[in-house]
């Protein structure tokens, strides 16, 4: 696939929200995507090979391809970037909600399978503690207290335990292993890897079971592991919502409604200390300060005004004062609520985002592919809001 054609094809992904296996079957399917995407007739991808070519596409790459997409916007009088404003939100990795005992279970399943899969080449034998695995996780989720629950665990962690030993005894077998065949050499080295790395997950939420259950400790959130399989989910509480797990995202759009700029987030920064960083990247866009600024009532401070006024920015808004003067935001009161009513329209086009471009939840695995996900959103948003501008 040519690089135009796995970007065209990314559009359509995502701006449907298919799947691998639909996008291939709606590319065979549709003369239009077809067209659009390049393809020669009869000559369509499989799901595998467009999987393989759209996953290489680079975070950094998406970026400057939105850079170029809003270059054109301003060239066009679409937008100029004068009057902007920015808010927070979090995408989801795609995990189960995590509980201590879902996550033991998580543990022991995944070695267990490794093992297996390594017995059908290399008869080491081993003990499968699968089932009894089960039975306790559901047992806990059953219970009605932490009576009932905490035996429960107990025995839930000694089955983890024993597998873990396992899996160490048997990574040991492998290592020793005489290999015969170029393919068994490299299955060995994979689940030799594999074994080391679940293995060293499985101790970490050992570690923080025991805290928590046992010792009843509070374990602080970025020592928290809360999935072996997407490691770098971040836990982001916002005041007395429910814990989100994912990552946070700055979002910068216009008056058009066009994305400008976005920023995956690690961990869970204060909003606070995110607005002159936001501004700079306006500046590092556009090569100029926007002229008015809206920003959430958490990025509110009053070191926070002074620092963007002297990047240039003439107006600079909060939708929540938090002790700070109409004036030494704005010039005037009118122009305070015009911004705050302004600033409530990028609500809008977040949720708009979530709901039609996938960006509720990235099904993407890795940190690096979550941000190609979160930019690949954008860009075939902001594709279809720069041809609606242009029909209307």
């Amino acid at each position: 696939m040519t690089a135009e054609q796995v970007l065209r094809a990314l559009i359509v992904k995502q701006m449907n929200e298919y799947s691998y296996r639909k996008l291939a079957f709606h590319l065979q399917d549709s003369n239009t995507y077809l067209a659009f995407c390049r393809f020669p007739l009869g000559k369509v991808p499989k799901k595998a090979a467009l999987q393989q070519n759209i996953k290489r596409v680079r975070p950094e790459t998406m970026e400057l391809v939105n850079r170029a997409i809003i270059s054109k916007a301003e060239t066009d009088v679409i937008e100029k970037g004068r009057k902007v404003r920015t808010d927070c939100t979090v995408v989801e990795t795609n995990i189960h909600g995590p509980t201590d005992s879902s996550l033991l279970f998580d543990c022991v399943r995944v070695l267990t399978r490794l093992m297996t899969r390594a017995r059908e080449v290399f008869p080491i034998k081993f003990t499968c503690y699968l089932k009894r695995a089960r039975r306790r996780a559901l047992g806990i989720s059953d219970a009605k207290n932490k009576e009932e629950r905490r035996p429960l665990y107990r025995n839930l962690v000694a089955v983890t335990r024993e597998t873990l030993d396992d899996s160490t005894r048997f990574g040991r077998r492998l290592k020793d292993w005489k290999i015969k065949t170029l393919r068994e050499e490299l299955l060995q080295s994979e689940l030799i890897d594999e074994l080391e790395h679940f293995s060293g997950l499985t101790m970490r939420i050992l570690d923080q079971t025991v805290r928590r259950v046992f010792k009843g400790e509070s374990v602080p959130a970025e020592e928290k592991l809360v999935s072996i399989f997407e490691t770098h989910t971040d836990i982001i509480k916002k005041s007395r919502r429910e814990p989100e797990y994912g990552h946070k995202i700055a979002v910068t759009t216009g008056v058009s409604t066009l994305i400008l700029d976005c920023v995956v987030l690690e961990g869970n920064p204060a909003d606070s200390g995110l607005a002159g960083q936001m501004v700079d990247r306006q500046i590092e866009i556009y090569g100029k300060p926007p002229r008015q600024i809206a920003f959430d009532g958490g990025f509110a401070s009053r070191s926070n005004v002074k620092d963007i006024k002297t990047k240039g920015v003439k107006d600079v808004s909060f939708s929540k004062k938090c002790g700070l003067k109409v004036l030494e935001m704005v010039r005037s009161s009118w122009v305070y609520k015009r911004l705050r009513n302004f600033r409530a329209g990028i609500e809008g086009g977040i949720s708009y985002l979530k709901r039609c471009f996938g960006l509720s939840r990235c099904t993407w695995k890795g940190f690096t592919s979550f941000k190609a996900y979160v930019w690949s959103s954008v860009v075939t948003a902001n594709l279809l809001i720069m041809a609606r501008q242009k029909m209307a």
